[in-house]
């Protein structure tokens, strides 16, 4: 199933999977180039497991319409074990404050039979438009969250 706005994508895809094993891959950094189709996500710079809101972890990207190379820290927004985890990625400024990007990556997880339902929403809508003129937000089309899901349950099948 996907569902898209203007400023969101939602999409759902049934996983031959438990809900612990789904999270115990959205919950460990080191595993997040694991789930998604490119090269976009490159590795954890923070390896520790994400263990409640309020934590943040970094992570090495590259985007070419973002100049390359760069770090999003990941604040935690909501953690429920084995049934919700998003975040707010942004940069730190010169004092370590968090300030967001504007989007933010959101899984749910519910049992379906011998399934999980794996819902993940990408959210733009709070990108301020000079970003979004000068990167190009979104920057995929909700192709790349469908892709995304896919290659999640290909990583927790291994």
């Amino acid at each position: 199933m996907t569902a898209a706005t203007d400023e969101r994508y939602v999409v759902t895809r049934t996983i031959a999977a438990t809900p612990a094993e789904i999270f115990a891959v959205l919950a460990e950094p080191t595993r997040h180039q694991d789930t998604e189709p490119g090269d976009w996500v490159r590795d954890a710079i923070d390896t520790d497991r994400v263990t409640a809101p309020g934590q943040m972890f970094a992570i090495n990207m590259y985007l070419e319409q973002a100049g390359g190379h760069y770090v999003l820290h990941n604040l935690v927004t909501e953690f429920d074990e084995d049934r919700t985890i998003a975040w707010l990625p942004g940069q730190l400024d010169e004092s370590g404050t968090h300030s967001p990007g504007g989007w933010w990556w959101r899984y749910d997880l519910a049992p379906n039979g011998a399934g999980t339902d794996v819902t993940l929403t990408y959210d733009w809508s709070g990108t301020v438009q000079e970003f979004r003129d000068t990167v190009g937000v979104p920057v995929f089309g909700d192709d790349f969250i469908a892709a995304s899901l896919a290659t999640l349950e290909r990583t927790v099948s291994k």
